[in-house]
């Protein structure tokens, strides 16, 4: 009874070989990574998302440079304003400093002027 299910050595021999057979044949049919549209589709959204991924990283490096650059054009404003307001104080010294000087020079010929003026009246009474 055993021989008539077709159980013996050859026909499962047989059998495997016509399965390993059909195996190959599936994955002959089957299209290769360059020719599946499904592989091709997935890389080219891979490809997008690489793009997508560089465009944002280059917007951040652009923008980093500009913050950068912005922060640089301030802090030198910034020295530039701080400059200047040293140049003024120091023009405003020098000018309080000629003023007290023209102020002494002042009060000295003032001094001289009524010194010369009560000689003159001594001079004159006698």
């Amino acid at each position: 009874m055993r021989t008539l299910k077709g159980t013996d050595f050859n026909d499962r021999s047989k059998n495997s070989l016509e399965a390993k057979k059909a195996l190959l044949e599936r994955f002959k049919s089957r299209p290769t990574a360059a020719e599946d549209p499904a592989v091709a589709a997935r890389q080219e959204e891979r490809r997008q998302i690489i793009q997508a991924r560089e465009a944002r990283e280059a917007e951040r490096r652009r923008l980093k440079e500009e913050e950068k650059a912005r922060q640089e054009a301030e802090r030198l404003r910034l020295i530039a304003e701080e400059e200047a307001r040293q140049a003024e104080l120091a023009r405003e010294a020098a000018e309080a400093t000629e003023r007290a000087r023209q102020e002494l020079i002042e009060a000295k010929l003032e001094r001289d002027r009524r010194y010369a003026a009560r000689k003159a009246r001594a001079k004159g009474k006698k």
